[in-house]
């Protein structure tokens, strides 16, 4: 479970900079690309994500200016070596509902997150595929798609039990050699009803379990 020394908590007043520094899809990109895989340099991130190192070593200094990234330990003298400050980024979303500028980083982060979760799942099964990762590690794995109905209470709930049990199980399993990086992507977003007669969604079935094929 990631600590409060660990989080970075945004204040759209406070943190307007910051939080502008964070829209550009790049940066979002690198910063979560040291927070999961570690410290690397300009150069290894500009392989990664087909950039060039220039692009890469400029939207890295633009993240040490609003102190979301530091330098590492460099292996030699040769380039520097960049890693994140914090583990997560945080907010609260009703400030950062009142500022037209807070709400669309909001939006775009969350963007960001699921495009996260599509890599994070094409290399989980290259990953199973060749063999990095055992089978044990095939049943527990899956992605839920499910749509129960809350109230607004229900759902804070459900965070606070969901915060309360990863902090359980991660504390449990530390020592563990057996523990490997998980990416545990959740959502809670409410839908208000549809109008009679509009057009539903084509893309996902909704209320499907990618676990439960029995």
């Amino acid at each position: 479970m990631v600590s409060e020394e660990q989080k970075r908590v945004l204040d759209p007043e406070q943190d307007a900079a910051a939080l502008k520094a964070l829209t550009h899809p790049l940066r979002i990109r690198l910063l979560g690309m040291l927070r999961q895989d570690g410290p690397a340099t300009a150069s290894e991130l500009a392989v990664r994500t087909g950039e060039s190192s220039a692009s890469t070593s400029y939207h890295l200094r633009v993240l040490a200016k609003y102190a979301f990234v530091t330098e590492a330990e460099h292996r030699d003298g040769r380039e520097r070596r960049w890693q994140a400050v914090h583990s997560v980024t945080s907010w609260n979303n009703k400030a950062m509902e009142a500022i037209p500028g807070s709400r669309a980083y909001v939006s775009l982060s969350r963007r960001a997150q699921i495009e996260h979760l599509e890599a994070s799942l094409a290399r989980h099964e290259a990953d199973i595929a060749d063999g990095r990762l055992g089978q044990e590690w095939v049943e527990p794995s899956g992605i839920n798609d499910l749509m129960p109905l809350l109230t607004p209470e229900s759902l804070t709930e459900l965070w606070e039990v969901l915060d309360w049990k990863l902090e359980e199980l991660t504390t449990r399993d530390a020592q563990d050699p057996r523990a490997a990086q998980v990416v545990l992507l959740t959502a809670g977003l409410p839908l208000a009803p549809r109008n009679p007669g509009a057009e539903a969604p084509t893309s996902v079935p909704a209320g499907t379990d990618a676990e439960d094929v029995s």
